[in-house]
């Protein structure tokens, strides 16, 4: 979270009243022109001997506040262009200040306590997760427009040139009309931050979709269509003798099965079924 010298502040930690305390005491600092900073350690459980945080939730949080100084400046900036170029980076955090380098992390976020004042943050900066939308439908229109706001970068494919609804999406950061769907394989890498979603606008274009991409290790992909459209399918794929693993990783009927009728609904349930494999581990 960032709090400004007017009082504007942007993100979150938290919330509740662990947070205002924070902020007020930030704000406070600024006022008084105070730019030391400290390390805290945060208990939500109001029987706790000691590092109450006010809040009964339960769980910890170690929070650093720190006031930005002039030599921050150079890295924050570079930092900055990263972002808005789209690119991916590392940014390090001590009780000494903030650093910036375009090397990627292999983690997203690294956290080391080395004693009660002394630690380093790494988290890699710009998007950590990419989201790639098979089909730019209502569906694909809807879906990229939860998903912008949860750390996905986003592309949308599609066959047909002029769709209305690929003009309409204002959400996803790349919209590429092609001229097959078997140009996909060549288009996608595969890795463990790539999900793929494909929801083209009939069987055989989801089946070239598939196809395509059955070979690459991705780390989420689902199918949508009605149970009895991904059954024939899969029929078909088995008949060819396809590698049973390949099939079983495919999420399909794709999403959460909450009786989704509109196209909101489906993508609600195809984003909290993201969220959830993308979470699993943590």
């Amino acid at each position: 979270m960032a709090v400004a010298a007017d009082n504007s502040f942007y993100g979150t930690i938290g919330g509740g009243i662990m947070e205002h305390k924070f902020v007020e005491m930030a704000k406070a600092r600024l006022k008084e022109n105070k730019g030391q900073s400290e390390l805290y350690k945060q208990v939500h459980d109001k029987s706790s001997a000691k590092n109450q945080s006010g809040m009964i939730c339960s769980g910890e949080q170690t929070i650093f506040l720190y006031s930005v100084q002039q030599p921050d400046l150079p890295d924050i900036e570079r930092l900055l262009n990263s972002l808005q170029q789209n690119k991916n980076g590392s940014l390090q955090l001590t009780g000494e200040g903030i650093s910036y380098s375009e090397k990627i992390p292999a983690n997203d976020f690294v956290f080391e306590q080395k004693d009660e004042q002394h630690f380093l943050l790494t988290e890699k900066t710009g998007y950590k997760n990419k989201l790639h939308i098979i089909g730019g439908g209502h569906c694909a229109l809807a879906l990229s427009r939860l998903m912008r706001d949860m750390d996905f970068y986003i592309t949308v494919y599609d066959e047909r040139v002029g769709l209305n609804t690929m003009d309409q999406n204002m959400y996803a950061h790349e919209k590429k009309t092609i001229g097959s769907y078997e140009e996909l394989g060549s288009l996608i890498e595969g890795g463990e931050n790539v999900y793929i979603v494909v929801m083209t606008f009939g069987y055989r274009t989801d089946d070239l979709a598939v196809r395509a991409l059955m070979e690459k290790k991705f780390r989420y992909t689902g199918l949508l269509g009605s149970k009895n459209k991904i059954a024939k399918m899969f029929a078909a794929y088995r008949q060819e003798n396809m590698d049973e693993k390949l099939l079983n990783n495919i999420h399909s009927p794709i999403g959460l099965q909450i009786k989704s009728q509109t196209t909101a609904e489906i993508a609600v349930s195809i984003a909290a079924e993201i969220i959830a494999e993308k979470n699993k581990d943590q």
